[in-house]
């Protein structure tokens, strides 16, 4: 299992329309073969950070997710708001508590 988190920073006037794409791509998301949960965060102090945490089965089904019509299409309508490069990170969990 593996964590995929991205960072995203939006206009302000943006973030509106980032939930509502998120909203209504989630299900397409939690769908996707190997995509056990996703969940969206959003900054305290700054509303137009956003982070995504999808967490995958394996790396190979993060990849196919990446490669396939489903990202390529939630991606080209997401990166339009951003006002910053988005960073992302594929992690292990070493360690979980409840």
């Amino acid at each position: 299992m593996i964590t995929r988190i991205v960072k995203m920073s939006f206009n302000n006037n943006d973030c509106d329309a980032f939930v509502n794409l998120f909203n209504t791509n989630k299900h397409k998301i939690i769908g996707f073969k190997g995509c056990t949960h996703l969940k969206l965060h959003q900054d305290l102090h700054h509303k137009n950070i956003f982070f995504t945490y999808s967490y995958w089965q394996s790396e190979t089904d993060l990849n196919n997710y990446r490669q396939s019509d489903v990202f390529k299409n939630i991606w080209t309508h997401t990166k339009r708001l951003f006002n910053n490069k988005p960073e992302a990170w594929t992690v292990n969990t070493l360690a979980s508590l409840k």
